[in-house]
């Protein structure tokens, strides 16, 4: 059977995701050296400021890269930032065809190191497998054209869409396999967020605890819009992550300096009653924070969405009624007026998690 470029990019799109959760802000990237028909060498991008996947793959090929085809999913760089360009060493190590999934939008690159590529004399196809390759990075190409983090939205529902009982009962509405789904994503993302609510209700840790291996604690960040959260509250105390409230202006300067004293960075975002989410979002992204994943309830979904600032939504629905007219449902406030009016998503994806059905799709702009 015949291998095509589309079967050795695969291979690299798969790779790439060994390491989800840890390049950011960069993207995640895989990369396969093919030489007479097989495969000699693989690579994949780590971590920030590390090497990238090109030259992960062309160590360990040495020689034989010489007359090799090399695949990446996304295109070489051509400038100097914490490495050196990938689309100077690919000539200089004898490739003498690459094929690329796709263009790199960061305006450093977008085109520039396949033009490199090019002047070198090396072969270049660019396009083989696009639309998987910028599902891999969505989170990058959100950050690196908007300067916004990636924000998606979690909820956890039983089948009649209540995400806690009338007497405020949450724990436990899904099961164990959907709990351990939910740490696996924390670890992909670079912070964390709910609300004052979830933090006087609940009282939660926002950690990463994975039962194989060891998980990457986000950035934990509270709307908090007069500096309400507890001094006592784990996420002041347990030194696991760094924490960050989100105040406005009108919150008790004492209330903001007791926090300040307790470890966590306090951050005034707009003048009004409730935190601006858009300034929050601006001040992340120019951190290189791009990623946020919301664990927040009903009021705090419903004002980032309506806002349009949620992404992508992960909806897990457990096999369970609660009924009751006053049990609380994952999006609060008065809700659209007309169906036209709601949020549509798209490209919807259903898979069976333990007892429970994950929904996951994106918000339609």
């Amino acid at each position: 059977m015949r291998v095509t470029d589309e079967d050795y990019m695969r291979e690299a799109l798969r790779i790439a995701r060994y390491a989800e959760g840890r390049t950011s802000p960069n993207p995640l990237v895989g990369a396969v050296i093919v030489r007479d028909g097989r495969i000699i060498a693989e690579g994949w991008h780590r971590k920030a400021g590390t090497p990238h996947a090109e030259i992960h793959a062309l160590r360990m090929a040495g020689d034989l890269a010489r007359g090799a085809t090399l695949y990446v999913t996304l295109e070489p760089c051509s400038h100097y930032g914490r490495t050196g360009p990938c689309a100077k060493a690919v000539p200089e190590a004898g490739i003498a065809r690459v094929v690329v999934a796709m263009q790199d939008p960061n305006p450093k690159v977008a085109g520039r190191g396949m033009e490199m590529l090019r002047a070198a004399g090396v072969e270049v196809r660019c396009g083989v497998l696009a639309a998987e390759a910028a599902r891999l990075n969505e989170v990058f190409l959100h950050w690196i054209t908007t300067g916004l983090p990636f924000v998606a939205l979690k909820t956890a529902m039983t089948l009649d869409g209540k995400i806690a009982t009338h007497t405020g009962d949450s724990q436990w509405i899904t099961g164990e396999a959907s709990r351990l789904r939910v740490h696996e994503l924390r670890d992909r993302y670079d912070a964390i967020l709910v609300g004052i609510g979830t933090v006087l209700h609940d009282d939660p840790s926002l950690t990463t605890r994975l039962p194989d291996r060891q998980g990457k604690n986000p950035l934990r960040i509270v709307l908090d819009s007069m500096a309400r959260t507890p001094r006592a509250a784990k996420l002041l105390t347990d030194g696991a992550a760094p924490t960050l409230i989100a105040v406005t202006a009108r919150a008790p300067q004492e209330r903001v300096a007791a926090l300040r004293q307790a470890g966590a960075e306090v951050l005034v975002c707009g003048e009004g009653p409730r935190v601006d989410a858009q300034e929050l979002l601006k001040a992340l992204g120019e951190r290189e924070i791009s990623s946020v994943f919301v664990e927040g309830g009903g009021r705090v979904n419903a004002s980032l969405l309506a806002a349009g600032l949620v992404d992508k939504v992960y909806a897990f629905v457990a096999p369970k009624l609660v009924g009751g007219r006053d049990a609380l449902t994952p999006v609060e406030g008065t809700g659209a007026e007309r169906l036209s009016d709601a949020v549509t998503l798209t490209g919807l994806a259903a898979e069976t998690v333990g007892e429970d059905v994950l929904l996951t799709g994106y918000v339609r702009k």
